[in-house]
């Protein structure tokens, strides 16, 4: 009987002190603001595309140039890619010499890949940079959570179509990647600015 009472007494005290450790204020809890991640962008450097191909361009120091190796990949299809921003720009390119047909098509498809993207996008805006050397370039900007933020092409409809679009290899909200997207949309606006055919 003693020893069923002394452990009542005991639970009853270890009932006490949880309720009298629960009792005891709580700190003040305040919530974050939301937060992105800081990310440092170097300043923007250039260099011009090793020579070898239909074309040329001063492209990113931070840059890398790979070879497109995707299955309908061209012989001239190559990635502008940035290994510390998970950025890529993606370019195919086709000779128009003799193949009028091709440059509607071309045409065709870079339009419908872009509107591929309405179903995310929250808006697409379209316009036309002139080049310093005389190109125009139909220029896609792309809004919303959407995998391609911008796009482009330029053609001179008889010998050279040359299309652009850039990715993020990352599954971050676009709203977090703004100052990445920014920063390397201009660096394509260098590159388009730069273009030459040879």
């Amino acid at each position: 009987m003693a020893v069923s009472s002394s452990l009542r007494a005991a639970a009853a005290v270890s009932t006490l002190l949880t309720l009298a450790a629960g009792c005891t204020s709580a700190p003040d809890f305040t919530p974050k603001p939301k937060g992105y991640n800081r990310i440092d962008l170097p300043p923007h450097a250039y260099q011009q595309l090793a020579p070898g191909r239909p074309y040329t361009f001063e492209y990113s120091r931070y840059a890398k140039i790979l070879r497109d190796s995707s299955y309908l990949a061209q012989p001239n299809w190559i990635n502008v890619y940035y290994p510390q921003l998970k950025a890529n720009v993606q370019i195919t390119y086709a000779d128009l010499k003799g193949r009028p047909q091709l440059y509607t098509k071309l045409l065709e498809d870079a339009r419908k890949l872009t509107s591929k993207h309405e179903i995310k996008a929250t808006a697409i805006d379209e316009t036309t940079l002139k080049t310093p050397h005389g190109m125009r370039v139909a220029v896609f900007e792309l809004q919303g959570e959407v995998p391609s933020q911008f796009q482009f092409y330029t053609t001179d409809s008889t010998r050279h179509f040359f299309r652009g679009a850039l990715y993020f290899r990352t599954a971050t909200a676009n709203d977090s990647l703004a100052p990445v997207i920014e920063y390397v949309k201009q660096d394509v606006v260098r590159l388009l600015n730069t273009l030459q055919y040879k």
